[in-house]
């Protein structure tokens, strides 16, 4: 696919759809995770909080105690990443777990006595970022009524740790996800194409021939065009057939006074004035050449997969008619064609064109001219030989110009060559010119015929 192709550009904008809504979605549930851990951490801490609230009692020595201790065994493994410690009023009522070692953590300063726990984030032992909670009570009476800080604290890194694993688990689901997004993004956008594939495969049938418009069978989106396009088909052929009117009527129109300037080229003649009549006469001639091709042009068929010609059964018809010229009957002719060879073109043209290069291979040919026509793949090709003494290879290419003539020494039209190949291109063939090994090879390659008319 091209940088310009609407197939990338639209497969690229799905692309990064998906990307951007598969990275939100990434970030989203990692945050949703990591509240989650987070509200799961608070009302773990808040237990052990509440644990050493109603644990808190006086020795008989009057200092601060715990009648029981949390269970967890981490509060009793050295630097384990779990906390606790109570501050009191006095140092001999602070008490810590064993888990802080020779660690006092630094308790953020609290002014209102609450029954609600706060959080924050300190920097506990070997500098770690502990997740803390704070709660800050009275004691009741009857253990001396003072105010304590009660702190229960967890190594961030123990959330962070369950957030990571959260997201390198959730990674490969959404890769699959995104993967599977893509390939839906891919199948829709080739199915959303399709029409616009349907309509390019439909405007290369119509260039060849093979369906006239491209129909009404399309997606209500697409359709508009089409009909547009189908419309644009129709003022098109009007405006050429107009042309082809226009352009016959005025090639009929000047026939009718080259006729009459014949007429006065036999009275010069007549008088002695052959100079005069021979430049008039020229230039009559050169008028009816060009006169001549533009009605065969206006002549040539509209190629359509209808059309079919035998091949074979066209060139007997001409060859009957050209053996009965003069130059005709002392040569010998000879067909090579299948009897069942048909080609893709209107049996008036390709009776132009072999009447052209058979009267052309007539008048160059000393004894013989033969036919020769096959099938090659999805074409035909029909190949007109002569015995005649062919043509310089730097000339070959200046036959098919206009107004060109293959003998100045020989009578012509001197277009018959250059209609042909109009006529041929027409219906998405070509003609060639080469010489033989003896005598000269002319041959037409014609698209097969076809059964298939179009949608």
């Amino acid at each position: 696919m091209s940088v310009g192709s609407l197939r990338l550009r639209l497969l690229a904008a799905g692309v990064l759809s998906i990307l951007l809504a598969l990275g939100i979605a990434a970030f989203g549930l990692t945050e949703l995770f990591k509240r989650h851990v987070e509200r799961r951490v608070d009302a773990e801490l808040t237990v052990y909080l509440n644990q050493l609230a109603a644990g808190l009692t006086r020795k008989p020595s009057g200092e601060l105690g715990l009648a029981h201790r949390p269970s967890d065994p981490r509060f009793e493994e050295p630097l384990s990443g779990l906390y606790w410690q109570i501050e009191g009023g006095s140092p001999a009522d602070d008490l810590r777990s064993r888990s802080l070692w020779d660690t006092v953590l630094s308790l953020p300063p609290e002014t209102n006595v609450a029954d609600v726990s706060r959080r924050y984030e300190i920097v506990g032992p070997q500098n770690a970022q502990l997740y803390l909670l704070q709660r800050y009570i009275e004691l009741p009476d009857n253990i001396g009524g003072s105010k304590v800080r009660i702190a229960v604290a967890v190594d961030s890194r123990e959330v962070g740790q369950s957030v990571r694993s959260f997201a390198s688990e959730l990674a490969p689901f959404l890769l699959i996800i995104g993967a599977l997004l893509v390939a839906a993004s891919w199948i829709q956008v080739s199915v959303g194409l399709r029409p616009l594939s349907t309509i390019r495969g439909r405007l290369s049938s119509i260039r060849s021939g093979k369906q006239q418009r491209l129909g009404g069978a399309f997606p209500k989106e697409v359709r508009p065009l089409a009909e547009e396009i189908d419309a644009l088909l129709d003022e098109r052929e009007k405006a050429i057939e107009k042309a082809r009117g226009r352009a016959a009527d005025l090639a009929h129109g000047l026939k009718t006074p080259l006729q009459v300037l014949n007429g006065e080229v036999t009275r010069l003649e007549e008088k002695g004035e052959t100079g005069i009549a021979s430049d008039i006469s020229y230039l009559v001639n050169l008028m009816r050449r060009h006169i001549d091709r533009e009605i065969a042009r206006a002549r040539i068929s509209y190629a359509n997969s209808n059309a079919s010609t035998n091949v074979r059964t066209s060139t007997e018809q001409i060859i009957r008619v050209v053996e009965k010229t003069p130059r005709g009957q002392s040569l010998s002719w000879t067909i090579d064609a299948p009897p069942d060879l048909e080609a893709r073109i209107d049996a008036v043209d390709l009776a132009e064109s072999l009447g052209n290069l058979l009267d052309n291979a007539a008048r160059h040919a000393k004894e013989k001219v033969s036919v020769k026509a096959r099938a090659e793949m999805q074409s035909i090709s029909i190949s007109i030989i002569d015995d005649g003494p062919g043509i310089e290879k730097e000339h070959q290419a200046a036959m098919l110009i206009r107004g060109q003539r293959l003998d100045t020494h020989v009578g012509g039209a001197g277009l018959g060559l250059a209609i042909v190949t109009d006529i041929v291109e027409a219906w998405g063939g070509s003609l060639t010119i080469e010489n033989g090994t003896v005598g000269l090879i002319a041959t037409l390659r014609l698209p097969a015929a076809t059964n298939d008319s179009g949608a």
